[in-house]
């Protein structure tokens, strides 16, 4: 078992004993998935987008998560003032740019946070990925486009890794995890993820999760994206063949009696 299979495992131990409180501003399709999968994980959801409250959630939260899947311009405010606030208190901002490259107003929203707010972790597929680099992509809706399925995924997260002094984490078939220097591939996972929504809005809330309890930003984008991978793994193993209705309520329930133990067995993990 290598060190970081180690660190990830103990950092969930972290996450089950301390029950940090994450403070999302996301999207209405998934927020009820993300709130649960928080839960599941052992942190505590708190789900506020109104500016009236949202710099002051902040403050009192152990970490940011902005994901702008349905995005208007009440919450792009909230998004940004919140980010500014958690960089003040050294906060953590794990950020999904759900669909860059879709749309203009994506797009100036996705460059406008990262301007703005210091992302710890940036968390989105291939081609959301691929535009933060500054890449011309071909995202289809909010799924990576099989047209960009051709990027180096290892070389544009080593580049948004150093270009925003972040962790940059792209989930896929095998999900690749940078920080500049290291690079890890995941190989966990089910092609099941992708046909139920919210799967990587999911992922990126318990990165968010991981990333509440420890500064080691690495460790915690490789624990969120695991979790979502082996927990898909072992739903498909338990109810797959019930159908995707199924599968989305086991991956809670998987989530949810996760441990330490089942990471280090199920985790493949290989560094670069």
């Amino acid at each position: 078992m290598n060190n970081i299979t180690n660190k990830v495992a103990d950092l969930l131990i972290e996450v089950r004993n301390k029950a940090p409180l994450i403070h999302n501003i996301t999207n209405y399709v998934t927020v009820n998935d993300c709130a649960n999968a928080i839960m599941a994980i052992g942190a505590s959801p708190i789900m506020a987008d109104d500016i009236r409250e949202t710099e002051e959630i902040t403050s009192m939260s152990s970490a940011l998560v902005i994901n702008i899947g349905t995005l208007n311009k009440r919450t792009i405010i909230s998004m940004i003032a919140s980010g500014k606030r958690a960089n003040q208190l050294g906060i953590p901002v794990i950020f999904d740019p759900v669909g860059a490259g879709a749309s203009k107003l994506r797009n100036d929203t996705t460059e406008s946070i990262l301007e703005q707010v210091k992302i710890a972790i940036l968390r989105g597929n291939l081609s959301e990925v691929s535009f933060a680099a500054g890449l011309e992509v071909s995202t289809r809706g909010v799924d990576s486009s099989e047209a960009d399925a051709n990027n180096d995924g290892v070389a544009i997260a080593q580049a948004v890794a150093k270009k925003y002094g972040c962790v940059a984490a792209i989930t896929g078939a095998v999900d690749i995890i940078a920080d500049g220097e290291r690079v890890v591939t995941i190989k966990n996972g089910h092609k099941m993820l992708s046909e139920v929504t919210g799967t990587g809005c999911m992922a990126t809330s318990l990165v968010g999760s991981y990333a509440g309890v420890s500064s080691d930003y690495f460790t915690a984008a490789v624990g969120g994206v695991a979790s979502m991978g082996i927990a898909g793994e072992i739903a498909c193993e338990e109810v797959g063949s019930m159908g995707t209705g199924s599968f989305r309520m086991a991956l809670i329930d998987v989530l949810s009696r996760f441990n330490s133990e089942l990471m280090e067995k199920r985790l493949k993990l290989n560094e670069a």
